[in-house]
């Protein structure tokens, strides 16, 4: 049975990290060997499908990101965090009117 988009999702343990701040967010990647950038994209703020070269994870800290692939779309809620294989054609969007504040992550 394949799995949905829906179930590739890392959700956050508050358990484990506590509140998804962009402090924890940075220990968690660091934690699983991710080096990472951040940005912060606007409400309004869409990328049309595009591929990376390698393989990344992308999470978020605020706000919420929509995010397709393979014909299937999630919105990622802070603390979220999803794997995007490499050469692999995804697209996202921000949705609503709060800033997201993104981490682009790669493994070292």
């Amino acid at each position: 049975m394949k799995s949905s988009l829906k179930d590739k999702v890392e959700k956050w343990d508050k358990s484990k990290y506590g509140e998804p701040t962009e402090e924890n967010i940075a220990k968690k990647l660091k934690d699983q060997g991710y080096s990472y950038i951040t940005y912060v994209f606007p409400p309004g703020t869409d990328f049309s499908p595009h591929t990376h070269p390698y393989t990344k994870k992308d999470s978020i800290a605020s706000g919420r990101f929509l995010f397709g692939m393979d014909g299937e779309e999630v919105i990622l809620q802070p603390g979220e965090m999803i794997e995007v294989p490499a050469n692999k054609v995804h697209y996202a969007r921000v949705v609503g009117d709060e800033d997201v504040i993104f981490f682009d992550s790669t493994k070292k």
